[in-house]
């Protein structure tokens, strides 16, 4: 297993400073996503990593080895990529064993590694196909086998399963940890999914405008972001925010009539402090401690539960999951709940409080 650190890393293309001064470092064996919007530098940085990229000021180790001016080649990485890249000529089984090959290994010791990826991935009965005759998701397992089968040292994703449909991404979802905790590997997902990031890995990175915004767990980043935009950025359906302003130990919400506590976590904000208050789906329905009136003014069935759209006075609107109910129908009138120790309050500026 391998620590990954890049120490004071920076990517440019020509004057345009792409990534500056990022330090990351990622824990042997761990995996973690580089999560954000396009264009915020994680596919820059992935391929940094791998020698695709090179840096333009700052190190990259593996471990104690530098290797900043290493030759990809020779960097032990291991890559799957959103097109799985796979030779259409060859068959499975020669395209993941051509790893081994460039590096001279003996016919049996590839034969050997070969079979041992075949097991792991579960395409034993696919060794004579080729890429055209198999379905996407079969493509990925042969792309993660081939990135395997040559033992490297890091393991790297660049939105790995965006081609999939619903279903195959869901399964690969699952595989593709499983794999990564059976081999202990060290690796890195960059995607902008954050189901993926926060169903396969440890932590998570988010990224935004070439800068690393916070590192957490996803169940700590999600109950304690550290901005309003990590706030935005993970949560389906997303959070909803409010304009408020602190006053008496509450927060007034002008534009619809709605007085909110002041959760006990945040301390006395001066009265006339103006702030956005970011309520989460499922801390609005019929429990909580604070009354708020609105309109029905969207339901989405998704099965065992509905998404209801909340269109309070103003034309603010808050979103709230529930078990399928039949009592509540489009257009209702409502008072319903909010859960005040599960507010997220957060400056103008987007920082939290």
């Amino acid at each position: 297993m391998t620590q990954i650190v890049l120490d004071g890393f920076t990517k440019s293309f020509g004057a345009v400073n792409v990534i500056e001064n990022m330090s990351l470092t990622v824990e042997s064996g761990e995996m973690l996503a580089l999560l954000g919007p396009s264009g915020c530098g994680k596919t820059t940085t992935l391929f940094a990593i791998c020698g695709i990229h090179k840096v333009s000021g700052g190190r990259i180790l593996f471990g104690d080895h530098d290797v900043t001016d290493v030759a990809p080649q020779e960097r032990n990485v291991g890559v799957v990529f959103q097109a799985y890249a796979l030779y259409p000529h060859m068959t499975v089984a020669e395209n993941i064993a051509f790893p081994l090959q460039i590096r001279r290994e003996k016919p049996q010791e590839i034969t050997r590694l070969v079979e041992e990826m075949v097991q792991l991935l579960h395409i034993e009965t696919l060794l004579k196909r080729r890429p055209g005759e198999l379905s996407g998701g079969q493509q990925q397992r042969v792309a993660l086998a081939r990135a395997l089968v040559r033992r490297p040292n890091v393991l790297l994703f660049d939105e790995p399963l965006a081609n999939l449909d619903a279903k195959l991404r869901l399964e690969m979802r699952s595989e593709i940890r499983r794999i990564q905790l059976e081999t202990g590997i060290t690796a890195i997902l960059v995607t902008h999914d954050q189901v993926e990031a926060m169903s396969m890995c440890d932590r998570i990175a988010i990224m935004d405008e070439g800068r690393i915004i916070q590192i957490a767990t996803p169940v700590e980043m999600y109950g304690n972001p550290r901005t309003a935009f990590v706030a935005s950025f993970l949560g389906n359906p997303p959070i909803a925010y409010l304009k408020a302003v602190a006053k008496g130990g509450q927060l007034t919400i002008k534009s619809a009539d709605i007085r909110l506590p002041i959760p006990s976590s945040v301390a006395a904000l001066p009265d006339g402090t103006q702030v956005m208050v970011g309520i989460r789906p499922e801390n609005v329905g019929t429990e909580g401690d604070a009354p708020i009136c609105g309109r029905i003014s969207f339901i989405e069935t998704q099965g065992r539960e509905n998404l209801y759209d909340i269109t309070l006075r103003g034309g603010d609107v808050l979103r709230s999951i529930q078990p399928v109910r039949g009592d509540i129908t489009l257009h209702d009138e409502v008072e319903w709940r909010v859960r005040s120790d599960r507010l997220l309050l957060f400056t103008e500026n987007g920082e939290r409080i």
